[in-house]
């Protein structure tokens, strides 16, 4: 179906602003754009929390920043969160808003991670201060939630991607613990010539022009682009892995190979609890208040979360 009208309009929108496509761009311009428009389109601070805690988390050669949103009453789990933005973009101020949102709307404690950004950090630093931040995270389970809660990672994109990676290392190296994955319109592969990456319907906010400008920072040499922890369509096995919500966008670049891999993951035994969500773009899912499809693919994950830990309590 074609692009909704919420999502043209909010194009509309971005095109009037005047920003450039980010391939055009310097990462520290990109970076400032985007903050500027978060900044500008943002509706409001977000649901009200129990607590709000800032933290550092060391990591190889420095630290990176955590933000622990706990909910009212005895938050069900932990959601390890990572943003999305290619590696390059984003930052845990700009996912306060969907956090909070998703503390609230799961009833769980949700960690977004800073993890150090690409061109100045390089894969994999990335993976490796996730699972720094992981590590940190079940270490505290009992001071962020009160008690020894399940671990969901999760995250949007790129953070999808660190998600899927960070799921299948606990599997082969005998931890940590994770209950559940929650994977939105995920990069999985560094394929670019998918029929989604082809079509000239998909090359909105995020285009297949702005996903080469994005490995190009994140991964430039071929063998890191391959490598399973950056492209975990490419892994040799995907059995035994925790259970996986995904979601997709109809108009995304990105939409096969979420896909792909939510398939795979089903033949492997992995359960998967799957939605394509038609008429939408890349990027939707973290527009909070301005997209109503936004509310609704919350609302799917938080239903899909709450499914899974009630079987997992009984």
């Amino acid at each position: 179906m074609a692009l909704d009208q919420a999502s043209v309009a909010w194009l509309e929108q971005a095109r009037e602003s005047g920003f450039p496509p980010v391939y055009e761009l310097t990462p520290a311009q990109a970076r400032e754009n985007s903050a500027t428009l978060r900044r500008q389109r943002q509706p409001g601070p977000g649901p009200e929390l129990a607590r709000v805690e800032d933290a550092k988390v060391p990591v190889s050669g420095g630290s990176v920043p955590v933000r622990v949103l706990v909910p009212p009453g005895q938050p069900r789990a932990v959601i390890v969160y990572y943003h999305g933005g290619g590696w390059v973009l984003g930052s845990i101020d700009e996912s306060d808003l969907l956090g909070r949102t998703l503390a609230e709307r799961t009833g769980c404690a949700v960690v977004l991670v800073g993890y150090r950004l690409a061109p100045e950090y390089r894969f994999p630093t990335a993976v490796d201060d996730s699972q720094d931040a992981l590590d940190w995270a079940v270490t505290h389970l009992t001071e962020i939630a009160g008690s020894p809660v399940p671990v969901v990672v999760a995250g949007d994109s790129a953070g999808g991607n660190l998600a899927a990676v960070l799921a299948r290392r606990a599997r082969s190296h005998g931890g940590p613990p994770i209950s559940l994955q929650v994977l939105v319109y995920p990069v999985t592969d560094c394929d670019l010539s998918t029929t989604s990456y082809t079509d000239p319907a998909n090359q909105l906010i995020l285009s297949a022009q702005s996903m080469v400008w994005f490995w190009d920072h994140y991964a430039p040499e071929q063998a890191a682009r391959t490598h399973p922890d950056a492209s975990p369509l490419r892994a040799p096995d995907v059995s035994r892995l925790p259970p996986a919500v995904i979601i997709t966008a109809e108009h995304d670049v990105l939409r096969d190979e979420g896909e792909l891999y939510a398939t795979r993951l089903v033949k492997a035994g992995v359960p998967v609890v799957f939605r394509r969500f038609d008429g939408q773009m890349h990027g939707f899912f973290t527009q909070v208040g301005i997209l109503t499809a936004t509310d609704e693919a919350i609302d799917f994950i938080a239903g899909a979360v709450m499914d899974h830990l009630r079987v997992t309590d009984g």
